[in-house]
């Protein structure tokens, strides 16, 4: 089997004391209100990621394959340089790593979300009206103490908001377990089914906890239900440092991609609230790190609400910080995406990524002057794989040997 690309880059990585920056804005790409229109990046007023756009190099990168809609888990691993397709990682881990819960290899993790049934068990808000933290908090460890299944142990540990993580401990635990989210309200949750012999343990497992759960949460609307999603196991990867040599530092507010980064080995840090904090956490660590992953979640948030005018105001909002983290110097710094996430969709899309590389000693400048979805499918990166975003920021930080005599 031919080495990976991956494996390529790892072959050839060296050691010097070069910075990089990735900044994900979360479902950064969107699609204009009426056709013809301009997109939220395009719309909003952001003369610094445009200053960057006309200093640097841009582009737009798939984070998956043409076509395909992702979700953040495996946008992520393609922008950290793992091929989604190989390394196909249940967003449960992901979520329990986020909040610090251990996954062994006895373990299958889960996402929940809290939700609200009617009486004939339809769902009618698929977020329990986003209910505050410390809601979701009380309800998680009600079902912790009160939900008993025979020869498994049961975690349940509220995440953020409607959120939740809910971890099987036994033998004999697969994760092929089909979500129980209808993805769509005005229907009744899915049962969980068994994709294959070794995880039909599990599917029984869930659906007694669904069966107990139902009947514990009954009068606590708007959150008298769940839904389960990301059945997973832990995987067997190799670490950031392992891959690229890269001392890396996660600087993300959410648990989801506090997970991730931890999943690839970065340390993970307390970031603050704002994304001012993130960029001042990032100020203080400078010294003890190669790469910094900071994380802006409120792109995505906003689109999938389908606020367009509030999902510009984010853009304007983390332009504004943008001087602060410039002024650091990064010898590499990469704003782009995990996915797009149309407000005029309300979900994650296929849509390519705007992605823009500012490396002021090594990059070849295009005419691209604006940071937007139209401007930036002229750039000098042109479309790419997000799994070769990696090897870029390698290459221009010097961070990569010949190949080949």
């Amino acid at each position: 089997m031919p080495p990976s690309l991956q494996d390529l880059v790892s072959s050839l990585k060296e050691k010097n004391g070069t910075k990089i920056v990735m900044l994900v804005a979360d479902g950064l790409g969107g699609l204009p209100i009426t056709p013809g229109g301009k997109t939220e990046l395009e719309t909003a007023k952001s003369p610094n990621l445009d200053k960057l756009a006309a200093e640097g190099t841009t582009g737009q990168h798939l984070p998956v394959a043409a076509g395909i809609t992702n979700g953040s888990g495996p946008g992520h691993l393609a922008l950290f340089g793992y091929d989604p397709l190989q390394f196909q990682i249940g967003r449960g881990v992901l979520e329990a790593l986020g909040i610090g819960v251990e996954v062994g290899d006895r373990d299958v993790a889960i996402r929940g979300n809290f939700c609200t049934i009617d009486a004939e068990g339809h769902v009618t808000d698929r977020r329990a009206g986003r209910i505050a933290s410390e809601i979701g908090a009380k309800l998680a460890q009600k079902l912790h103490d009160n939900v008993k299944i025979d020869g498994v142990e049961v975690l349940v540990k509220p995440v953020k908001e409607y959120r939740l993580v809910v971890r099987f401990r036994g033998d004999g635990l697969g994760d092929d377990v089909a979500d129980t989210d209808p993805l769509s309200t005005g229907l009744k949750t899915l049962e969980p089914k068994a994709g294959s012999p070794g995880s039909e343990k599990t599917a029984r497992i869930a659906a007694e906890f669904l069966r107990q759960a139902k009947e514990i949460l009954k009068d606590d609307a708007p959150a008298n239900f769940l839904m389960m999603r990301g059945f997973a196991k832990f995987p067997d990867i190799q670490t950031m440092e392992q891959v690229y040599g890269l001392k890396s530092v996660a600087i993300a507010v959410y648990p989801m991609y506090r997970g991730l980064a931890k999943l690839v080995g970065m340390d993970v840090v307390d970031p603050g609230q704002t994304f001012a904090d993130q960029v001042e956490t990032a100020r203080k660590l400078w010294d003890k790190y190669d790469f910094f992953f900071l994380h802006y979640k409120y792109t995505d948030s906003t689109g999938e609400d389908g606020n367009f005018a509030k999902k510009v105001e984010v853009i304007e909002a983390l332009d504004a910080e943008l001087p602060k983290l410039k002024a650091l110097n990064p010898d590499v710094l990469i704003v782009t995406g995990d996915h797009s996430t149309p407000s005029r969709l309300k979900s994650h899309s296929w849509h390519p990524v705007p992605l823009l590389i500012d490396a002021p000693a090594t990059t070849r400048p295009d005419d691209v002057t604006t940071f937007g979805e139209r401007a930036v499918a002229h750039g000098g990166l042109g479309t790419i794989k997000a799994i070769e975003i990696m090897p870029l920021a390698m290459a221009h930080a010097l961070r990569l040997q010949k190949f080949g005599a």
